[in-house]
């Protein structure tokens, strides 16, 4: 929506949130991953937010029913699309691949703009985004552009449908309230969780012990351990993903896909305070470019029109 006022450090800061948020509980994933499968998971998870969301929403007055139903559908969709592609490629590719091949999506954010909406392309905007995934590819490590196969198309794939995704948050659903757009997603996830789960009860696989087999596991009795990190991660994700909502919402696409790059370092230090890992200096030169990059496509162009007066 191309009226939707440019509120960028609102955005930004909605984005920190979500960044803080999400990395806080997606540390816990290994935890999940060891009694229990994806797909089973996904499912659980959408059930867990859906009660939360059920127990709020006459108090807080939220309004879940989209005003148009096919954009919730199909942001959905092609978000929940491209979470599976992400996390089904963990399976047979390195973390540090998968990741790299994800946060291509504001390259491919300003190609969709520009080659299917018309919005020019400015340098700068260009710039940014190289240098943010520069500093990606130090966070992550040289052997995050190994493996230059077929399989290693598939989280450049999942890269190119977030960024689908994340055009279709602004451009068809900018009228939906945030808690519309969280519930449409989740809900997404949770068939994709119920068919895999399905899938995987009628034709089952050789299941590799503890995190290994987080994708091939179908359904199991579920431990306490693992529904305790689901409610947590249901609920952070909520508050995360509705300020990631509101942030497309917000701002410029090609703005908040860059911001998107804070969520390294917020993931770098909960793994850190949690589990003690720490960053060789090659990292941290990458989190010092991924801080110059959102800077720079911060800052205000000449030829933006002031928005103060309509906020």
């Amino acid at each position: 929506m191309s009226d939707t006022p440019n509120r960028t450090l609102a955005a930004f800061g909605a984005v920190l949130v979500y960044a803080s948020v999400i990395a806080f509980t997606d540390n816990y994933v290994r935890v999940i991953a060891r009694d229990a499968g994806l797909w089973q998971f996904h499912a659980t998870r959408t059930a867990m937010a859906f009660a939360l969301l059920a127990l709020v929403a006459v108090p807080m007055g939220l309004k879940l029913w989209p005003k148009r139903p096919w954009a919730v559908f199909a942001r959905s969709a092609i978000h929940g699309t491209a979470m599976l592609i992400y996390f089904g490629a963990l399976a047979f590719l390195p973390v540090a691949q998968v990741a790299a091949g994800l946060f291509t999506a504001p390259l491919f954010v300003l190609f969709f703009q520009r080659y299917l909406y018309g919005q020019p392309i400015r340098g700068v905007q260009i710039l940014a985004v190289l240098i943010g995934f520069a500093g990606v590819v130090l966070v992550l490590g040289p052997e995050a552009l190994s493996g230059a196969t077929l399989a290693a198309l598939l989280p450049v794939i999942s890269g190119a449908l977030y960024a689908m995704g994340n055009i279709a948050t602004q451009r068809w659903c900018a009228g939906e309230t945030a808690e519309t757009v969280v519930a449409g997603f989740f809900g997404m996830l949770g068939v994709y969780g119920l068919i895999g789960m399905a899938a995987l009860w009628a034709f089952p696989l050789a299941v590799p012990e503890g995190a290994e087999g987080f994708l091939q596991r179908g359904p199991v009795w579920p431990t306490g351990e693992f529904l305790f990190w689901t409610f947590v991660q249901a609920a952070g994700s909520l508050v995360g993903v509705g300020m990631f909502v509101k942030a497309y919402q917000m701002a410029e696409v090609s703005r908040v896909s860059v911001f998107e790059y804070v969520i390294l370092p917020a993931s770098a230090l909960w793994g850190f305070l949690l589990w003690g890992e720490t960053l060789s200096w090659f990292a941290w030169v990458g989190m010092a470019l991924i801080a110059l990059a959102g800077m720079i496509i911060a800052r205000p162009q000449r030829d933006q029109v002031p928005i103060a007066s309509r906020q």
